[in-house]
């Protein structure tokens, strides 16, 4: 077994920048040795018990007929499920049906299309406790595009054709993302795909309808990339500094609303290549397209088809190798020379919960119509700093999500160490939290403080800090209701955030960014 047995590819960064660059490698020396006629047995897994699952429960031509082919490749059991002649016409969750199927093979990968975003990562984490219960090996899962999230499988292809474009130099990439960047899975991809290159720049032509989410383009800057941003490939060329690689997505009009697509023919003609550009392009340059174009509106027109500007062709053959290489990877025949860095799990402790000294002083002067405390709690510093209104606000959510249903005091009043306004309340009799209670006060108030009282003293206080990670409540939720988690989806997923900023926190599985409050 290689070192990649087993695991899943739901996002670009779950391969190392050096697992990448690996795949990338193994595909070159692969598609060689195909095109030459050379001996290829080492690459395949060659195992009549490895099952290979398509499940594409949106329709697919290009990715799935890949996957079939290379999966037929590795001389495995393909299994091309039919989401139309299943269960899943009759809401079953794609959850058990999963179950279902990975016990009908020593190993399995199954290669998963859905509007479903992050299906991928809550499969990987709910199959592999249920086969590590019943001692089976681990699933893998692939993902071959999730909603308007990602297409990893995709992006693998787009970089190995950059990559070939620039005879396997990864010291400088510019590459013109241009088209519908709002809707387009393939160019958020790119965001950890570029990464590569050790320089990156990218210019992102798209009218503001459809222009790159700010997430994304925010991430591309945190990577080092140089960002630019054009309107239309007009203003685009006239700019200057044009890219030698452009990377053209259509207009995904299936996902856009009523008001986008009564404007689908002027945002279409702001990103659809014009045949007076030709003369305003550099030599060497190429186009890329994840197919299919529009048949009748492309844009990229059809006479460029027989034009050295024509790299999509290629790039979409290539396809076939890095999808052979990826599914050897995770089933075991490709991976047992690697030796570079591998991808490695962030580690988010609960460590937000500080118990701090106490000490010995006379009882503190309450505030107005705040009832003292003999024995019980104090809930302080309830969102310093923010307007009243949302501090009581934050101060109701206290009360409702943590249950606190018994007779104490609240209120909003100024600080006068900080001059700002906070949140306290008093709940006298309440005699203990135990340790999930304190955390989840954590995760719903951090900045707080609780005050453990008794006899008129407090006896214990804890701090508590932002959370690197809010998981494991039932009071807390996706907002994106294309996501697996989103309850409406009725997956039964348990919801999880994991903090990217100061206050903000994304979805363990669609990566949806919410600002802390918004999760609760």
């Amino acid at each position: 077994m290689s070192v990649f047995s087993g695991r899943s590819i739901q996002i670009v960064r779950d391969l190392s920048v050096d697992e990448q660059v690996y795949l990338y490698e193994q595909s070159r020396d692969l598609k060689q040795a195909l095109q030459e006629r050379h001996n290829v047995e080492a690459y395949r897994i060659n195992d009549p018990e490895v099952a290979v699952y398509l499940l594409f429960l949106e329709d697919s031509t290009r990715t799935k007929e890949s996957f079939r082919n290379a999966a037929k490749f590795h001389a495995v059991r393909v299994n091309d499920f039919s989401a139309q002649g299943s269960s899943l016409k009759k809401n079953e969750s794609i959850t058990d049906t999963v179950r279902m199927l990975v016990g009908y093979s020593s190993r399995s990968i199954f290669v998963v299309r859905s509007r479903l975003e992050g299906v991928c990562r809550w499969l990987e984490r709910v199959i592999g406790d249920y086969t590590d219960k019943l001692g089976l090996p681990r699933a893998s899962f692939i993902n071959a595009g999730d909603g308007r999230h990602e297409h990893p499988t995709q992006e693998f292809l787009d970089e190995f054709s950059f990559l070939q474009q620039r005879d396997w130099d990864r010291s400088h990439l510019h590459l013109a993302l241009v088209g519908d960047l709002f809707h387009g899975r393939t160019v958020h991809s790119k965001v950890d795909g570029m990464r590569v290159f050790r320089e990156v720049q990218v210019d992102l032509v798209a009218p503001p309808e459809l222009a790159m989410p700010v997430h994304y383009v925010d991430q591309m800057r945190e990577n080092g990339f140089e960002v630019r941003l054009f309107p239309s490939i007009r203003a685009y060329l006239d700019a200057g500094n044009v890219a030698s690689s452009w990377y053209f997505t259509r207009l995904q009009l299936e996902r856009m609303g009523d008001q986008l697509l009564e404007k689908a023919d002027s945002l279409r003609n702001s990103v659809t290549f014009q045949q007076d550009y030709m003369s305003r392009v550099p030599d060497g340059c190429r186009f890329f397209h994840p197919l299919p174009r529009h048949s009748v509106t492309p844009t990229i027109p059809s006479f460029l088809d027989r034009t050295s500007l024509n790299g999509w062709d290629e790039q979409s053959m290539n396809g076939y190798f890095t999808r052979i290489v990826q599914i050897g990877m995770l089933g075991g025949s490709i991976g047992k020379g690697f030796d570079g860095q591998a991808a490695t799990p962030l580690d988010y402790p609960d460590d937000f919960v500080e118990e701090a000294a106490t000490r010995t002083s006379p009882k503190p002067d309450y505030k107005i119509g705040i009832k003292p405390v003999a024995s019980g709690m104090v809930i302080d510093h309830i969102g310093t700093g923010k307007s009243v209104e949302q501090i009581w606000d934050h101060i109701f959510k206290i009360r409702n999500i943590l249950g606190l249903h018994v007779v104490g005091s609240q209120g909003v009043f100024l600080s006068g160490q900080t001059g700002t306004h906070k949140g306290l309340i008093s709940l006298p009799n309440v005699a203990e939290f135990d340790e999930r209670l304190v955390k989840m006060l954590g995760a719903i108030a951090p900045g707080c403080t609780l005050n453990i009282v008794d006899n008129a003293q407090v006896v214990r206080k804890y701090r508590l800090h932002m959370p690197r990670r809010v998981y494991d409540f039932d009071q807390i939720s996706c907002k994106n209701e294309a996501c697996v988690s989103h309850p409406d989806n009725y997956e039964h997923v348990i919801p999880e955030f994991l903090r990217s900023g100061a206050t903000t926190f994304v979805c363990k599985y669609c990566e949806k960014p919410h600002d802390f409050q918004d999760i609760w």
